[in-house]
């Protein structure tokens, strides 16, 4: 029988913990065992290679090359990008929960991907005719957020496994750096190419990294993108194979840049339906109905996605905004509903959802840098 999560079952699942969310401004506690089961899942594919969708630019016959000699770190999860944050996802836990039974087989995987020999043929990769925009924004957002994570890690693994990326890292931070004053216009799509979250990852590196020149980068272009923007169609997502929220990915940029009344006040033009009377049956989750495909499957993540946005939202909002009990309720449907889809029964939706999971059960939003000197 196929796994199928209906809408009127996540509303009965989150009515408690929407409740309560209410009550204490928090969502409650996830089950024990989620991080095992989210890294056995990474530790499943980081390091394998087949099935693999490789976006490649061939220039000749040389250029036909399995994805191990042309990603020699990142080349399992089924993608650059999906490798990328399935290792992030190892650095994040083994950093939150260092005693966890998964911690020494996490520590051995991460020995074996970064090492500087390894990380020279990504550069060399990077380095290749017609890549410039080689997985521009989303892939290059994760691997600043890995780096970001390694940085803030106050352990002598943690400052091995930087060292051996910082050669990529700088080449990531420069290709932000060169396609920021040519991007005329945002990306307002709820998959790879969105400009919203991919700039959140940047300026979360940028910060961590203390890089003033991409973080005033990242700052003024979103100001100019989005600061006039007004009624988000909040009602018109999900799209089909959605794994983000346009509408919601911008706010949680948004925030990220403007003073806490400020944002208040944007947030009103920009999403003003957003109910004061602290119910949750505002925004549905979206239905995966084959989870087996691999677009439909977005939808999952979309949930996920959607729950980490609502909670950092609600948290950038006045303790006293009408505002942030429906936030928080509305997270708390899409936390369940997420986190329930997160398996390895379908290697389609097993080889990323744990990735957004653990960004949202671990608190990473939450936990996004202020400004410089803020």
């Amino acid at each position: 029988m196929k796994a199928l999560r209906p809408l009127a079952a996540a509303l009965v699942l989150a009515s408690a913990g929407a409740a309560q969310a209410q009550e204490t401004g928090a969502m409650p506690v996830t089950e024990p065992g989620l991080n095992d089961r989210f890294a056995a899942l990474a530790l499943d594919c980081v390091h394998r290679e087949y099935p693999n969708k490789i976006s490649h630019v061939l220039q000749g016959d040389g250029d036909a090359l399995t994805p191990r000699e042309l990603y020699p770190v990142f080349h399992g999860c089924y993608d650059w990008h999906s490798a990328v944050h399935g290792h992030w996802l190892l650095v994040r836990l083994l950093r939150t929960d260092p005693d966890g039974d998964f911690a020494p087989r996490a520590e051995a995987a991460l020995d074996i991907s970064f090492t500087p020999a390894r990380v020279a043929g990504e550069v060399a990769y990077f380095a290749g005719e017609g890549r410039g925009s080689f997985e521009r924004p989303y892939g290059l957002g994760w691997l600043l957020q890995l780096t970001a994570e390694l940085r803030e890690w106050d352990d002598p693994r943690a400052q091995r496994w930087l060292a051996a990326l910082e050669p990529l890292e700088t080449v990531v931070a420069d290709r932000y750096r060169s396609w920021l004053p040519n991007l005329a216009y945002p990306i307002r799509i709820g998959t790879h190419n969105q400009s919203a979250f991919g700039f959140a990852l940047a300026l979360d590196w940028a910060r961590t990294a203390g890089d003033a020149e991409l973080e005033a980068l990242l700052v003024a272009k979103t100001l100019e993108f989005h600061a006039g923007d007004q009624n988000c169609p909040l009602s018109y997502e999900p799209s089909g194979e959605d794994f983000l929220s346009p509408c919601l990915m911008e706010a949680d940029l948004m925030r990220r840049v403007m003073p806490q009344d400020a944002f208040a006040a944007w947030l009103s033009a920009f999403l003003p339906g957003i109910p004061e009377d602290g119910r949750a049956d505002w925004l549905a989750p979206g239905v995966v109905l084959d989870p087996s495909d691999g677009k439909l499957v977005h939808l999952d993540g979309v949930n996920l996605s959607r729950a980490w946005n609502l909670e950092a939202i609600a948290n950038a909002l006045p303790d006293d905004d009408a505002r942030r009990a429906a936030l928080l309720a509305a997270a708390d449907v899409h936390r369940q509903t997420g986190i329930a889809s997160v398996s390895g029964e379908h290697y389609e939706g097993g080889h990323w959802l744990a990735s957004f999971a653990t960004y949202l059960v671990t608190g990473r939003a939450l936990d996004a840098p202020v400004a410089s000197g803020g």
